[in-house]
């Protein structure tokens, strides 16, 4: 099977998941506990927002053909409590932001334009057009119309919209279960003394964090020994979840023994390589309906991967419409060059539009990743960028 470029890679887990999810189950979710959940109902306006004509500043609701000149002050509108009458000729009313713009008024002028001779009166010498600092009814969002469609994956300012319209709970899809399965002797569990040749399971809690950061319920399974009988038993496990990552076995050495087993549960594989680092060996693939990724075992491989791979796979399975990458862009701070023919993904610091590559010992360095924010992203093709040269980055 040939390797993959990432955009490959990437448009083939889109494509396959897409294809093949089953959409899961609905359930009701409270107003307060919905964030990063995905929604299952399209949210609509359930009135014209703003049901009134509205005040973006504080100073006094005005006829525009009256400005600039000196007008009486009749009242006062605030958010809550309307002006009951009408502005004629010559009149105006103090109004604050958010209030309705009362009867006769067309515009706002805002208070730091005016001066007041007198308590009832106002001048300014702004001129003003119709329309100037209100917000019409309706201008936001029509009664009926949908804000929010099926397949949104909330935010805050997704709560803050349902809450708007009234929404004390909300339609969303269950959160997929994410089976996670470590694989090899050198592995053991964090609450273990690891022996001269071993590591404690990282991969395993890591990955569970950026599961339920993703919107996933993580399933830590036992560790998987390298032997094939035991990893098929636990890979079968792992199946019965809706999405298996499964960490360590997936390079050529005599003991990676996860595409064989995989293989044994009747597995179909879109790709085994891809054209990055960190993490070129990784699986891809479907097994008894379920979506699987084989990832590397070296901490940052399987950290980059999943943010890359599992982690679409992730939102298209909890029902979202769309699988973003939070990609940005920075200038580098100093030179940078690497080695043509991969898309690298390496530990970086990014602060105010400024991108620092973090110095590391490889993949297995968690250290080094603890240190960074982000990871800045090579081109494959470019060999080299100077100081101040723009570069994208993948947020952390």
């Amino acid at each position: 099977m040939q390797p993959l470029s990432f955009a490959d890679a990437r448009a083939t887990v889109l494509r396959e998941v897409r294809a093949q999810r089953t959409l899961p189950p609905v359930e009701s979710v409270a107003l307060d506990c919905c964030a990063r959940r995905v929604l299952a109902e399209p949210a609509a306006a359930d009135r014209d927002y703003p049901p009134f004509h509205r005040a973006t500043r504080d100073g006094f609701a005005v006829r525009s053909a009256d400005l600039p000149g000196k007008l009486r002050i009749l009242g006062e509108a605030r958010a809550g409590k309307a002006f009951e009458g009408a502005v004629g000729p010559g009149e105006c009313i103090e109004i604050m932001t958010g209030a309705p713009v009362p009867k006769g008024a067309d515009a706002v002028v805002m208070v730091e334009h005016c001066l007041r001779p007198s308590e009832r009166e106002m001048s300014t010498d702004r001129a003003l057009e119709p329309g100037a600092n209100i917000a019409t009814a309706g201008c936001e969002a029509r009664k009926g119309a949908i804000i929010l469609p099926a397949g949104t994956r909330l935010d805050y300012s997704h709560v803050a919209w349902l809450a708007t319209i009234g929404s004390t709970a909300v339609s969303a899809y269950r959160r997929p279960t994410v089976a996670i399965l470590s694989t090899g002797d050198e592995i053991v569990d964090v609450s273990a003394t690891p022996g001269p040749s071993q590591i404690r399971n990282s991969n395993a809690h890591a990955l569970a964090a950026q599961v339920r950061r993703a919107g996933g319920e993580p399933v830590i399974l036992p560790i998987a020994p390298d032997d094939k009988a035991r990893t098929v038993e636990l890979i079968r496990r792992g199946l019965e979840s809706d999405l298996l990552l499964l960490s360590g076995g997936v390079s050529a050495g005599k003991y990676d023994f996860v595409e064989a087993a995989l293989a044994e549960c009747g597995a179909e594989f879109h790709f085994d390589r891809v054209l990055i680092q960190p993490g070129q060996p990784l699986v891809f693939g479907r097994a008894q309906t379920k979506f699987f990724f084989g990832l590397p075992g070296n901490p940052a491989s399987t950290m980059v991967t999943f943010e890359l791979f599992g982690r679409a796979a992730l939102d298209l399975l909890s029902g979202a419409s769309e699988a973003p990458l939070p990609l940005t862009e920075a200038r580098l701070t100093r030179e940078f060059r690497h080695k043509t023919g991969l898309t690298r993904f390496l530990p970086a610091i990014v602060a105010e539009g400024a991108v620092t590559p973090v110095n590391w010992q490889g993949s297995g360095d968690i250290p080094s990743i603890c240190q960074a924010n982000a990871f800045l992203v090579a081109d494959p093709g470019r060999p080299a960028y100077a100081a101040g040269d723009p570069i994208p980055v993948l947020l952390k």
